[in-house]
């Protein structure tokens, strides 16, 4: 086997190679961790989100998102609650000061990502994103043939 092409070692290696540029951003400049990074954004695009959901949204079980959650509320930039309509979850939403951390950060991490994507052609990042889709897709397709029972 040659892991070079072998495509799941190739996708995972990369994308960590891409994320460890932008913890460089993140992580140095305003000290936060991936899982605390990925909370916020999702925090910050939504508003507020409970437990599963943030589970469900990110890569995190639900043991990371409760230790990134507490070193995030123990910053001040987020704040959980206990869900009326269901006590075993948690809500979660940004502080006004995890809003203005994730304005700073998110410019500088952006223009991290776009140099990196910058140094694709056009028709290179297209296909990319259209790879990328396609694989989702794939993945989707392939959970709920999973699921289904064998007849």
């Amino acid at each position: 086997m040659n892991l070079d092409t072998y495509f799941p070692y190739k996708l995972a290696s990369t994308a960590e190679a891409f994320s460890r540029q932008l913890v460089e951003v993140y992580g140095r400049t305003y000290g936060l961790s991936r899982e605390e990074w990925r909370m916020l954004l999702l925090l910050a695009d939504a508003g507020q989100l409970t437990s599963l959901e943030l589970a469900q949204r990110t890569t995190l079980d639900k043991v990371q998102v409760s230790r990134a959650a507490t070193r995030l509320e123990d910053k001040g930039l987020i704040k959980r609650d206990v869900a009326k309509s269901d006590r075993r979850l948690r809500v979660y939403k940004c502080t006004d000061k995890g809003q203005q951390l994730f304005q700073d950060a998110y410019p500088q991490v952006q223009t991290c990502a776009d140099s990196i994507l910058g140094n694709m052609t056009e028709a290179e990042l297209s296909f990319l994103q259209d790879g990328l889709t396609a694989l989702a897709r794939a993945v989707d397709t392939y959970k709920k043939n999973q699921m289904e029972p064998a007849s």
